[in-house]
Parts: structure tokens; sequence; C-alpha cells
């Protein structure tokens, strides 16, 4: 009993290690920002409550597509991956995933995905989640990031769809606020994916990557990232400009604005690795405290 015990051990512990090898190939932290900012788009969408099925399927459905487009990433990536510290430890640098398997994975996580989009949301949401996906795992991964420093500018406005997606799912349309939240998120992206770059600069000029500070210097990705985290506070009252939101948004935008705009100034006074990880975990949180901050004055 002792022994088939151990082996029904081992072998649960062995499907859990296989499954947590392609989890990560759709990197969950990241899916699940995308998700949170794609349910916040639904409620904001909403005049009173979101459908229990609409938000269910449609947190799903996009959720399964994004994390399709992160696999298909790392897909396209493994040899990159490699030889950089940071990701070098993924499933296909270490020869952990085929890459057929990581294939057959990516596709079938999309598919589904796009069905229950296409099935059980609206087709609007469904196009706009398949127009999501290739400008991330194609546009952004295959064009722009080996050949420009402007990769993360452009590309961006793939990573600013999730709240789009979510409007359009709640109502089957887009509008101008919803063109507002992805506003925000692109403008966000290039001061917070250039504060990780300068933490990891060293790692992207090794692997031959063409990002900001590989191509243009630390100094000038310094006054970048200031510039941006200062048109970012601006963008972001743009939502009680518009009478989108109230006083308490404003408030709270301002406030997390001017933590960022603090973290900013001060990796442009003094570089430091240890500031620019700050400045980029805090922009995490800034993302998130921030819609969090228009759910609550929406059904204030």
């Amino acid at each position: 009993m002792t022994t088939v015990t151990l082996r029904i051990g081992a072998d649960a512990a062995r499907v859990a290690r296989r499954l947590g090898q392609f989890v990560s190939l759709t990197k969950p932290r990241v899916v699940s920002l995308i998700i949170f900012t794609a349910m916040i788009g639904m409620f904001l969408a909403a005049p009173t409550i979101v459908p229990l099925h609409t938000l269910v399927c449609g947190a799903l459905g996009i959720g399964l597509v994004a994390g399709a487009a992160a696999a298909a990433n790392c897909l396209f990536e493994r040899r990159l991956d490699a030889r950089m510290a940071r990701t070098r430890v993924r499933p296909l640098p270490r020869g952990q995933l085929r890459t057929s398997e990581a294939a057959a994975f990516a596709f079938s996580t999309g598919a589904i995905g796009v069905v229950i989009l296409g099935l059980q949301v609206n087709a609007l949401t469904m196009w706009l989640a398949l127009g999501t996906f290739a400008g991330y795992s194609v546009v952004y991964t295959l064009l722009l990031k080996p050949h420009t420093p402007q990769n993360i500018v452009i590309g961006g406005a793939a990573g600013a769809m999730p709240p789009v997606l979510g409007w359009a799912a709640a109502t089957g349309e887009v509008s101008s606020a919803a063109l507002l939240l992805f506003l925000i998120i692109f403008v966000w992206t290039p001061p917070h994916f250039w504060a990780l770059a300068l933490y990891r600069r060293r790692d992207y000029e090794a692997a031959g990557v063409p990002m900001l500070p590989v191509t243009h210097g630390v100094r000038h990705t310094q006054r970048r990232v200031l510039q941006y985290t200062v048109a970012l506070v601006a963008v972001s009252v743009l939502p009680f400009a518009t009478g989108m939101s109230g006083v308490p948004y404003l408030a709270s935008a301002l406030v997390l604005g001017g933590v960022f705009v603090g973290y900013a100034a001060a990796l442009h006074r003094r570089y430091s690795d240890r500031l620019a990880l700050a400045t980029f975990r805090y922009s995490i949180t800034y993302l998130a405290l921030l819609f969090a901050a228009l759910l609550v004055d929406h059904y204030r």
C-alpha cells in the first residue's frame, strides 16, 4: 500500500509540475492584470451591474486569448529568452517543453478563448481579441521588438486593449470612454517597461535587443521615463475632465500620479538599479490602484 501511495504521489507531482510549466507560458501575473483591467472596463461600461454570464465568459475568454498570446511570445522568443538571465528559466529555454507542445498549447488555448467570446459574449469582442493577439504575438514580438527601440511605444497598443475588450463585452460597442481607458494604459506602458529595461539593460544588450537604454543610453531613457510619467498624470485626469468620473477619482489619480512622478524624478536625478526596479514595481501598483479608483468612483 505504501509503495502504491508513493507512486500515486509521485505521478501527481509530475502532473502538477507539467501543468505548472504550461501555465507559466501564459505569464500568469501579466494575464491577471489584463483580466483585472478588462473587468474594470466591463463594470465601467455597465450602468448598473454586469450580468454574471457576461462577466464570467468575458473574463475567461479574454484571459485565455491573452494567455495564448503570451505563450506564442514565449515560443517565438525561445532562443532570445535563452540568452537573458531574466527569461532563461522559462520552460522552453530549459527544454522542459518541446516547441510543438508549446505551439499546440498556444493554439488550443487561444481557440477556446475565441470560441467563448464569439459564442457567449459577442462578435466585436472576439474580433478585437484576435486583433490584440496578432498585435502582441506577431507585430510586437516579431516585427517591432527586434528592430526598433520604439517597440514598446508602438506595441503598447496591444497591451492597452484589455479595458476596451471589457467595454465591448459589456456593451457590444467601443465608446470614447473606452478609448480613454486605452489611452491611459498606452501612455503608462513606456515608463513602466523602460524602468525594467534600465534595470535589465545589460541583459538586452548582450542579447542584441534594441531597447531604448541600449540604443540611446541610460540618461536619455531616464528623461523619457520622466516625460511619459508626467504625460500619464495629465492623461489620467481626462476621465474627470470628460465627466466619466468624479472628485474621488481625481484625487486618487493625482496622488497616485504624484508618487509615480516622484519615482521618475528620483530616477532622473540619480540612477540606480534598485531605484529602477522600485519604479517598475510601483508602476504596476499604480495602474491597479488607478483602475480600482475608477471602479469605486463609478459605483459611489
